[in-house]
C-alpha cells in the first residue's frame, strides 16, 4: 500500500535508511577467507609477499612433483649465468632412464638439448627429465641434492630438505606450503625471461606428447603457471600463480582428494585474493617520512624514506586506517651512503600489525672534519650523562 500519510512516509523512509544502513555494514565488512578442501593451504601476493590466506602453512608434507619447481629454479639459475645453454646437449644416464612414474620418455646414449630437458620437466612432470639435469649440474643426483638444499636455505625455505630432484618419496624429502610458496615467487622474481615455460600446455618428445597436468592453465586465461605434484602420502597438489591486471597471486594447495578438486581449490583460492584485497601505494619512493639526526657528519640531519614505493595489500571494505610508527637506530653515525638502512617503519591498519620496513637514508651524508667529529662526541658524552 502507497505511503500517503507523513507518518507512514516516516515508517517507509525509515526502513528504507535502516535496510540500506545494514546492507552497507554487511557489505563493507572484509570478505572472509574461503575454507578448502585440502590439508593445507597459503595465498601470497607476489608483490608485496602478505599472507592474504592459510592453514597450517607449515605442516611437513611430501612434496611430490612439486620438488621441481627446485630443479627448475637451479637450472634456469645455471641459464642465467652462462654454464649451460638452452641448445646444450645432455648425456643421458641408464639411471635417469630408469626413472618410475611419470617420465619424458629420454632414452639412454640418445644426448637431449637442455631446452628439451626443461620442458620435460616443467610440461611433462618427467622424472627421468629431472635426473638426467641433476647429472648435468652437480655431477650426481646427490650432489644435485645438496645444491637443492644450499639454495633451499638461501631463500629462506626453513622447513623443507631434498633428497632427489624428481619428489619420489623418501623419509627425509619434505617441504611446507610457506616454503613452496616462497620458491614459487622466487621463480617469478628472479626468472622473468623463464618463467614464460610454466604456460605451455603441452609438449612432445620423442613422437610422445603429453598435457600440462595444470589444468587452470586451460580454464583460467589468467593462470600461468606453475606446477602439480601427487603422491598417495601427499595427495594432489598444485602451486599455481596468477596474474590479473597490476597483481600476481601465488597459491599453494596441498592434501586435496582429486585432479579435479585441487584445481577448483586453487581457484578458489586466487579468486578471493583478488576480489577481496585492493592494492594500495603507501609512501612514494624517495619520499621523505621524517629528518633523522646525523652524528660526525657534513649535515646535521638526513631524510629517511624508502627507495621503491612501498605498496600494500589491503582488505576491501575495511576503513583502512593506516597507522605508522618510524624509529630511527639512534645514534646514527656519518658517512652515510644513499639507501643505507636507518630506521624502522611498522604499519598497523585498523589495529593489525601489517608488517615492519627497513626505513633508509635517502641521501649521501659524508663524514665531517676533524673539529665536526670531536665537537658531535662532546655532544654525544654530555647526552649520555642526562
Amino acid at each position: 500500500m502507497p505511503c500517503f500519510s507523513s507518518f507512514r512516509f516516516f515508517s517507509c523512509f525509515l526502513l528504507i535508511f535502516l535496510f540500506a544502513a545494514s546492507f552497507y555494514a554487511n557489505s563493507a565488512q572484509p570478505t572472509p577467507a574461503p575454507v578448502l578442501a585440502a590439508k593445507s593451504w597459503i595465498l601470497i601476493d607476489h608483490a608485496t609477499g602478505q599472507i592474504l590466506a592459510e592453514n597450517d602453512p607449515d605442516s611437513r608434507i611430501e612434496p611430490a612433483s612439486l620438488t621441481k619447481l627446485m630443479t627448475a629454479y637451479l637450472t634456469f639459475k645455471a641459464l642465467k649465468a652462462g654454464t649451460i645453454t638452452e641448445g646444450q646437449e645432455a648425456q643421458v644416464s641408464t639411471a635417469a632412464w630408469k626413472q618410475e612414474g611419470s617420465r619424458m620418455f629420454i632414452e639412454p646414449r640418445t644426448p637431449v638439448a637442455v631446452g628439451d630437458l626443461i620442458r620435460g620437466v616443467i610440461v611433462q612432470s618427467g622424472n627421468d627429465a629431472c635426473v638426467a639435469l641433476a647429472e648435468l649440474l652437480g655431477g650426481s643426483e646427490g650432489n644435485f641434492a645438496a645444491m637443492m638444499n644450499r639454495e633451499a636455505a638461501r631463500l629462506g625455505m626453513k622447513d623443507t630438505h631434498f633428497m632427489n630432484s624428481n619428489g619420489l618419496p623418501h623419509p627425509q624429502h619434505y617441504t611446507t606450503a610457506r616454503d613452496l610458496a616462497t620458491l614459487a615467487s622466487a621463480l617469478v622474481w628472479d626468472f622473468p625471461d623463464y618463467y614464460g615455460l610454466y604456460s605451455i600446455k603441452s609438449f612432445t618428445y620423442n613422437r610422445i606428447q603429453q598435457s600440462n597436468r595444470n589444468r587452470l592453465l586451460f580454464i583460467d586465461s589468467t593462470v600461468d603457471g606453475m606446477k602439480t605434484g601427487q603422491t598417495k602420502e601427499a595427495g594432489f597438489c598444485l602451486v599455481a600463480s596468477a596474474s590479473r591486471g597490476s597483481r600476481r597471486l601465488v597459491s599453494v594447495v596441498l592434501g586435496a582428494s582429486s585432479d579435479l578438486a585441487r584445481a577448483q581449490e586453487s581457484l578458489k583460492l586466487l579468486n578471493y585474493g583478488f576480489q577481496s584485497h585492493d592494492m594500495m601505494q603507501i609512501y612514494a619512493a624517495d619520499q621523505a617520512l621524517s629528518q633523522f639526526r646525523v652524528w660526525k657528519g657534513t649535515e646535521k640531519m638526513v631524510s629517511a624514506g624508502f627507495t621503491h614505493d612501498l605498496i600494500m595489500s589491503l582488505p576491501k571494505g575495511k576503513p583502512n586506517k593506516i597507522e605508522p610508527v618510524l624509529e630511527s637506530r639512534q645514534p646514527v653515525f656519518a658517512p652515510l651512503a644513499k639507501g643505507q638502512e636507518i630506521g624502522t617503519l611498522t604499519l598497523t591498519v585498523d589495529g593489525e600489525l601489517y608488517g615492519s620496513f627497513p626505513v633508509v637514508a635517502l641521501s649521501d651524508v659524508p663524514q665531517a672534519g676533524f673539529f665536526g667529529r670531536t665537537w658531535d662526541a662532546i655532544m654525544l658524552w654530555f647526552k649520555s650523562l642526562l
